[in-house]
């Protein structure tokens, strides 16, 4: 029997469950299918591309202005586990919000291995003080922030809701009022001892430190997790033990199983105001 490296996972095992390219047949398809919907977007809605958040490269940001100001303002972080994908492939989701009323921004980060994750995260926060401090520009309101992103974005979605704001950038602790993680990942062990470490470099403390199972703020705004019910048993667990951990600090938490979706479709939710996500996130936003 081959030995276990996590849990009762041995290696080739827990490579495969964190695979979802090879895992999902037509992935390539998905992703594809969003690039597209992507650039059809950005053609149909008044929108702002390559906004710069800060002096890096990655540091780019694009913005869907609000139809009617003061508007909340959606934020939302592309996945690709921290290595791939870019904003461009994420226009799509400004479809099911920008029209209901929000301002929606869509950001983007340097990809690991240009960056380490220490890096990678710094940028995230620095995005979320630049919306802060400019939202107003496009009808945006500062007081109304709201996050949410896939797979390694719902990761990062996670540690944006766990920042100390007031200490990183003197913004109100409450800056993010709510937030959802979409197939995300909150506990980088497995990720660290997993074949995507051979580009990530994850040390333990470093996987540890990013781990926002291991990093619940003392308050918080309510935090959405969903996870596609064809999704691998590691995705679930992720989702309800960052749940629970939430919870049993009295922060506001709520898992949802999305059934019939796997890692890639359940994205297609956010593609049309009407499905049950893209309901749960115009909620958040005080829209019914």
């Amino acid at each position: 029997m081959a030995k276990s490296v996590y849990r009762d996972y041995a290696q080739q095992a827990l490579d495969a469950e964190y695979n979802n390219r090879e895992k999902v047949e037509d992935s390539a398809d998905w992703i594809s299918r969003y690039a597209i919907a992507s650039a059809e977007t950005r053609a149909a809605l008044e929108c702002r591309l390559d906004v710069a958040y800060g002096a890096h490269p990655g540091e780019m940001l694009d913005v869907f202005p609000a139809r009617g100001a003061p508007a909340p303002v959606h934020v939302f972080v592309h996945g690709g586990y921290w290595q791939r994908l870019d904003k461009s492939d994420s226009s799509f989701v400004a479809r099911a919000l920008q029209p209901a009323g929000a301002a929606v921004v869509v950001i983007n980060y340097a990809l690991i291995p240009t960056v380490d994750m220490d890096e990678l995260v710094r940028q995230c926060r620095a995005s979320i003080v630049w919306v802060h401090r400019n939202a107003e520009s496009f009808g945006g309101d500062p007081n109304r922030i709201f996050v949410s992103g896939h797979s390694a974005g719902g990761h990062l979605v996670a540690m944006l809701m766990s920042t100390d704001w007031s200490a990183i950038a003197g913004l109100p602790a409450d800056v993010i009022k709510a937030g959802c993680g979409i197939s995300g990942l909150y506990d980088l062990e497995p990720i660290r001892l997993s074949y995507l470490n051979e580009v990530l470099k994850l040390t333990p403390e470093a996987a540890r430190r990013h781990s926002p199972v291991h990093c619940p703020p003392p308050r918080s705004g309510p935090l959405l997790l969903t996870v596609g019910g064809l999704e691998g048993p590691e995705y679930h667990r992720q989702t309800e033990e960052l749940a629970a951990v939430w919870r049993s600090r009295g922060l506001p938490c709520q898992a949802l199983d999305l059934p019939k979706h796997h890692h890639f479709s359940i994205l297609a939710d956010l593609e049309d105001s009407g499905t049950i996500l893209s309901r749960l996130l115009l909620r958040q936003m005080g829209f019914r």
